[in-house]
């Protein structure tokens, strides 16, 4: 139980928004730990059938200047996607969240056929529906052409380690 020594209307108020403030920060670690990694984890997978599985069947999908509807179309952006971004690596960090919607930041690297290497620098917004599942992501992507000596993500195959560092501590 929190004792209030003052009871004043200040001391309440000052006593909600500190309640508040930790509030979000929980909150903040259980959407992490249970959406941002998982979400992230996922992606780094690069299987298109595992990754479609997260969304509605009528999911609606804004990526870039492409307009996706629905799960089918889903597996079919993933499969285009993964085929083309070879050594696909990519680290997600929640930004906001309000109810039912997250808004993330996210980069990632990878590189073409012809072995030229890209970050993606991007954000989402994510809505989600009563199940669960993500019936609306809005993503905005642009690409930076790097140096093969200048990429940062280099863990191997699968997920990102628990240890490896996240895009604030990267300094992106």
């Amino acid at each position: 139980m929190i004792k209030v020594f003052e009871i004043s209307q200040g001391a309440l108020l000052l006593e909600q928004k500190v309640l508040l403030f930790f509030a979000s920060i929980l909150i903040g670690i259980v959407m992490y730990r249970f959406l941002e990694i998982p979400i992230q984890n996922a992606w780094n997978s690069k299987d298109p059938d595992k990754v479609s599985l997260a969304y509605t069947e009528d999911s609606v999908w804004r990526n870039r200047s492409e307009f996706i509807h629905g799960r089918a179309e889903i597996l079919a952006f993933l499969q285009r996607k993964w085929a083309k971004e070879l050594d696909y690596k990519l680290i997600k960090e929640v930004w906001a969240y309000s109810d039912n919607r997250i808004a993330v930041r996210f980069q990632y690297e990878w590189h073409d056929a012809e072995g030229q290497w890209f970050r993606a620098h991007g954000n989402e917004n994510w809505e989600f529906a009563e199940n669960g599942l993500m019936r609306r992501r809005e993503a905005s992507i642009n690409d930076v052409p790097i140096a093969e000596d200048d990429r940062l993500f280099t863990w191997g195959e699968g997920p990102r380690p628990d240890d490896f560092p996240g895009l604030t501590e990267l300094g992106l």
